[in-house]
């Protein structure tokens, strides 16, 4: 090598190159990485779950705080009172009603079939149409019935000519048996022959009579009072006996209501019943908002389902509009009877718990207390009350979910407009009440900053 190289030798070889990373050290680097972030979360658990127990306070602190007034002046939480609606337990009539779903029955409901066979000459109704009964439907063909009728009608006319001769005949043997002129078995014999053409003439008649009656079954006539339905055959159709259906014909005034009551109400119905009541039944549609028509009842079936454990009884309604339509749902609600001044309580200041129904009563003007009563019938908004309460008490109505015994409260709406001051209505009061505390801290605040303004400005 050259001298003047800038490379030396010695240089060379004491350089020597790094030998390169070994793979297990490059292996472990992302695993340290893994455990410095793990211990980083770890840290930031623990110091939010140490910010969270600085930020909540023991519940011996609260109640120490409470107990002392929570601030200037200030009460407890759970010494505030709480604002509750109230109402007063009034008198009235609650009609005792009971309730079942029902179907709107009609009380004739007939299918017009012919009883002859024959082609359907003409229709003599508009579909939908309201019939009277004895008004004209259909008629069937009645020629082939008239023409057996003329057969018949001669048959009649030889045979009755035939029973005429014979007659004339036992007469004359019966003068000549008198005069011993001819032996007393030609006249039994000829008394014989009349009996038999007498039986001959009666059957000729009868098959005219049968013939008069099916022309008279050819023209369809309603039987009842009602409306027709929808047509099911055509002119030109040809008609079996018995079998093929013209129209159906409904009846619609009156029109019955059929409806189901659990057997435990069948002793109180037929008390009624059997004193000569009418009961009264009104029908609701299926919503059992809207009342459609009001009708009586009618009668009660002899027996009890065992199936259902229920007894039908039938309700007759006039149906003068037509509001009740054949097969419709409905509810319908008989009154049995009237409750007659009974210490009514609204239903929402019942409420159920370990001592049965019992409601929160006023005590005073900013108390309540538990009161446990008996009720009895309901309308649906009212509650007889059997034990416990008196006209004239105060029950809480709203805002009942925070109460207890002897807990304080602040009336804002009910039945306290009695003992509020003339001229101010309950619900002014009550806002004014609770608008007050919120002003007063407002105003002490705007009086500090002023004064602080002040010193500033000396």
């Amino acid at each position: 090598m050259n001298e003047s190289s800038p490379i030396r030798t010695d240089r060379a070889r004491a350089f020597q190159p790094e030998p390169p990373a070994s793979p297990t050290r490059r292996r472990f680097r992302p695993l340290r990485w893994m455990l410095l972030v793990l211990a980083l979360l770890g840290l930031g658990a623990v110091g939010q779950r140490w910010y969270e127990a600085r930020q909540q306070k023991p519940e011996g602190e609260v109640a120490a705080t409470s107990g002392r007034g929570g601030g200037r002046g200030g009460r407890g939480a759970h010494d505030m009172p709480q604002a509750v609606g109230i109402a007063a337990v009034t008198t009235g009539d609650v009609p005792v009603v009971l309730q079942g779903l029902g179907t709107v029955t009609p009380l004739a409901t007939v299918t017009m079939r012919s009883q002859i066979s024959g082609y359907l000459t003409e229709i003599g109704f508009r579909e939908g149409q309201m019939v009277k009964r004895g008004d004209y439907l259909a008629q069937i063909d009645s020629r082939p019935y008239e023409a057996l009728l003329a057969q018949y009608q001669g048959q009649l006319a030889r045979d009755q000519a035939l029973l005429q001769n014979s007659r004339l005949d036992l007469e004359r043997f019966r003068r000549l048996s008198q005069q011993d002129s001819i032996s007393k078995q030609n006249v039994d014999t000829q008394g014989a022959l009349v009996k038999q053409n007498e039986g001959t003439v009666a059957a000729d008649q009868a098959l005219v009579d049968q013939q008069r009656l099916n022309i008279t079954y050819t023209r369809i006539v309603s039987p009842v009072d009602g409306r027709v339905g929808l047509r099911q055959v055509d002119v030109g159709n040809y008609v079996t006996a018995g079998s093929t259906a013209i129209v159906v014909v409904t009846q619609l005034h009156p029109i019955s209501v059929v409806f189901t009551l659990p057997e435990d109400d069948v002793a109180r119905v037929m008390r009624q019943v059997r004193a000569g009541a009418k009961l009264t039944v009104r029908a609701y549609d299926r919503g059992d908002a809207h009342e459609i028509a009001t009708g009586r009842l009618d009668t009660v079936d002899n027996q009890i389902d065992t199936t259902t454990g229920t007894v039908k009884l039938r309700a007759l309604f006039q149906n003068d509009d037509e509001a009740l339509f054949p097969n419709q749902f409905v509810n319908a609600k008989l009154t049995v009877e009237t409750v007659k001044d009974a210490p009514l309580v609204p239903n929402a200041a019942l409420l159920q718990g370990t001592p049965g129904t019992y409601v929160y009563l006023m005590d005073g003007d900013s108390k309540v207390t538990v009161r446990p009563i008996k009720t009895g019938e309901t309308d649906g908004t009212r509650t007889v009350v059997l034990s416990g309460l008196k006209p004239g008490d105060r029950v809480v109505t709203d805002g009942t979910d925070r109460l207890r015994e002897g807990a304080p409260v602040r009336v804002t709406s009910g039945a306290t407009a009695q003992g509020a001051p003339q001229g101010e209505q309950p619900g002014e009061a009550g806002r004014a009440s609770e608008a007050a505390p919120a002003q007063t801290p407002a105003g002490s605040s705007e009086g500090g900053e002023r004064r602080t303004r002040r010193r500033q400005a000396q």
